[in-house]
C-alpha cells in the first residue's frame, strides 16, 4: 500500500514538474492579468464609443425584468432588490465584446511570434525523392529499382542513367 501512494505522489511530481504544466500554470497567471487589461479597454474605451456611436445606449446597462410588473426599475440591482429576477443582456454583450477583443489580442500575438521565429529560420530544402512512377503501368516504386515489382517491366536504361546523373550532381 506504501508503495502505491510513493509511486502515486511520483508520478504527480512528474506530472507538475513537467514543462508544459508550468507553462500553463504561467499563462493562465498572465492570462488573469491580461483580463484586466481587456475589461478596462472594453469597459473605458470600446464601450463608450459604441455609446456615442448608438446616441447614448450603455449595453452594460441594459436588462430585462423577468416576471410580471408595472414598475420600471433604473438599474438591474434595484429590480434584484426589488424581488425581481433580470435577464442582463447587456452584461452578456460587454462579456461577448471582451472575448472578441481578447481573441484579436492573442491573435496578433500569435501572428507576430510565428513571424518572428520565422525570421531566424533557413528555407528547407526539399529532400531527395525515394520514389519514381513505373513508366509503364504508372505504379510508384522505389527510385533505385530496376524492375516493377507490380507489372515487372524492367525500367530503361535512360531512367537509371538520369538518376544515377541526379545523384552525382
Amino acid at each position: 500500500m506504501k508503495e502505491k501512494s510513493k509511486g502515486f505522489i511520483g508520478e504527480f511530481k512528474k506530472f507538475i514538474m513537467r514543462g508544459s504544466v508550468i507553462d500553463l500554470a504561467v499563462g493562465v497567471i498572465i492570462g488573469g492579468a491580461f483580463q484586466a487589461i481587456v475589461n478596462s479597454l472594453v469597459n473605458d474605451i470600446v464601450s463608450p464609443v459604441i455609446s456615442l456611436a448608438t446616441k447614448g445606449i450603455n449595453f452594460a446597462d441594459k436588462f430585462v425584468v423577468l416576471g410580471i410588473t408595472d414598475q420600471e426599475f433604473a438599474t438591474a440591482e434595484a429590480a434584484k432588490d426589488a424581488g425581481f429576477a433580470t435577464l442582463n443582456y447587456g452584461s452578456f454583450i460587454t462579456a461577448v465584446l471582451n472575448f472578441l477583443i481578447m481573441a484579436f489580442i492573442i491573435f496578433l500575438l500569435v501572428k507576430g511570434l510565428n513571424k518572428l521565429s520565422e525570421i531566424g529560420k533557413k528555407p528547407e530544402t526539399p529532400a531527395d525523392p525515394t520514389t519514381k512512377k513505373c513508366p509503364f503501368c504508372m505504379s510508384e516504386i522505389s527510385i533505385e529499382a530496376t524492375r516493377c515489382p507490380h507489372c515487372t517491366s524492367e525500367i530503361p536504361e535512360e531512367e537509371k542513367d538520369e538518376k544515377e546523373n541526379e545523384v552525382e550532381e
